[in-house]
């Protein structure tokens, strides 16, 4: 093989293996960007718990609640309280009600935010219904809890003075991983199996 050939070669496999970097990187990247957020509360992205510490203190901060609901589920959806007072360190429990308005049953599936999304990280869930599938039949009215808490510590970052107001934001979209007749034929017969 001349030495033509060999660099053609050496900068092939230099070209191929750069492609087959970048192609793993960008399948890594969204698992990673999402790790990068839980960890930092980057882009409101809010902290997981298994439990509050309890009242630290007396100072308070106002938690809104927000729904919205894609067009094209056919379901109303609205926080059952618009807002409460939270004590810093306090377990919340607030409550979302969903309806289906179609004739038949459907899925849909929650996801959320935070706002201002610079107090991500210190707005922690203990038990959530988003990213799970809901479904509901028609007519059929649910309430869906929330339970969370105000980390302590967010008083201690000068950055998060001027904030006196969190909202918390739930949007309802159609399932995508299956349909509502599917789910319903196999909890029937999940049922029929238990008996």
């Amino acid at each position: 093989m001349s030495s033509g050939a060999a660099k053609n070669k050496r900068v092939g496999l230099v070209c191929g293996g750069v492609v087959a970097a970048m192609i793993g990187l960008a399948y890594a990247s969204v698992p990673l960007y999402d790790l990068f957020c839980k960890v930092t509360g980057f882009g409101g992205t809010t902290q997981r718990a298994e439990m509050a510490p309890g009242a630290q203190s007396d100072r308070t901060i106002i938690v809104r609640f927000n729904a919205d609901i894609s067009d094209s589920l056919n379901w109303r959806f609205k926080p059952v309280s618009r807002e409460i007072t939270v004590k810093l360190g306090e377990e919340k429990l607030a409550f979302f009600e969903a309806t289906n308005l179609g004739t038949k049953a459907s899925m849909g599936t929650a996801v959320f935010n935070v706002t201002p999304q610079k107090v991500g990280g210190y707005f922690s869930k203990i038990q959530c219904f988003c990213f799970e599938e809901q479904t509901l039949q028609p007519g059929q009215t649910m309430d869906f809890p929330v339970s969370f808490f105000i980390d302590p510590e967010i008083f201690d970052e000068r950055n998060l003075d001027d904030v006196k107001t969190i909202t918390l934001s739930y949007t309802f979209f159609p399932a995508k991983d299956a349909t509502a007749s599917d789910t319903t034929a196999s909890l029937a017969q999940d049922l029929r199996e238990r008996r």
